[in-house]
């Protein structure tokens, strides 16, 4: 889904072509800024509901299983223009009787791209927690010597007669790993989600800022065309009206 402005979407296919390159390329700090997000996290934790809900205020309850998929956006942060691309990502989960992650190709490219990241768990599975520590240091892996703007989501903060992971945990969480604690719900808080990505949005932005024409380090997503508005309408209302079918519940 793509917002060309702030109250019309796309969606881009969620394929994306990447072009054969022998190594990543270096790209030039821009005075437009483009900032860059990634989310990450378990099966069923609610990474595109928080996504969606941030970009439109909607909460849509079912999705189709995500294999990924790249929104966008301009806005205004402390009164600078600033181009807005989210990612979202296929679920990351843990391997057989290990604290090691099992990711695909496109997530660890994914991570490579980003300039900030959002990690997401639901409060009512603790497995998803569990995930979120050995998915930083895989992140770690990537950028060892990074600076890393980071937003810990705990989601579902409404379930709370299901809730496995205290608000306690999830605040040690992030202090351990350098970032940002809040916990929502993307069915019934969305001031509370806007806030949480407008905080990292304006972290990112000024380190993005403080570069002083340094070099970037990224790669370029080559997204498709996006699809014309009036199959844009028809898919929004088939995801309006296809709560309580089939589909990956958040």
């Amino acid at each position: 889904m793509r917002l060309i402005s702030q109250d019309t979407m796309s969606q881009y296919s969620t394929n994306f072509l990447l072009l054969p390159i022998p190594e990543y390329p270096v790209l030039d700090c821009v005075p437009n800024k483009i900032i860059k997000l990634v989310v990450l996290g378990g099966s069923s934790v609610g990474k595109t509901a928080l996504v969606v809900r941030f970009l439109t205020k909607r909460f849509i309850g079912d999705y189709e299983a995500n294999t990924g998929a790249l929104y966008s956006r301009k806005f205004t942060i402390d009164g600078e223009q600033i181009s807005l691309q989210v990612q979202d990502t296929p679920f990351v989960s843990l391997e057989d009787d290990t604290e090691s992650i099992c990711c695909q190709e496109q997530i660890n490219r994914s991570i490579y791209w980003a300039d900030g990241f959002v990690f997401v768990y639901s409060i009512t599975d603790y497995e998803s927690y569990r995930v979120i520590r050995p998915l930083h240091q895989h992140i770690r892996k990537i950028h060892p010597n990074a600076n890393i703007p980071l937003l810990l989501m705990a989601n579902k903060g409404d379930l709370l007669r299901a809730r496995q992971v205290s608000s306690k945990e999830g605040l040690q969480l992030a202090g351990e790993l350098g970032g940002t604690y809040y916990e929502v719900s993307a069915r019934e808080n969305c001031e509370g989600v806007h806030e949480a990505f407008q905080q990292l949005c304006q972290e990112v932005s000024r380190m993005i800022g403080s570069c002083n024409g340094e070099k970037r380090r990224g790669l370029h997503l080559v997204r498709p065309k996006s699809p014309n508005m009036q199959d844009l309408k028809r898919r929004l209302k088939q995801a309006l009206t296809s709560k309580g079918k089939s589909g990956t519940t958040l």
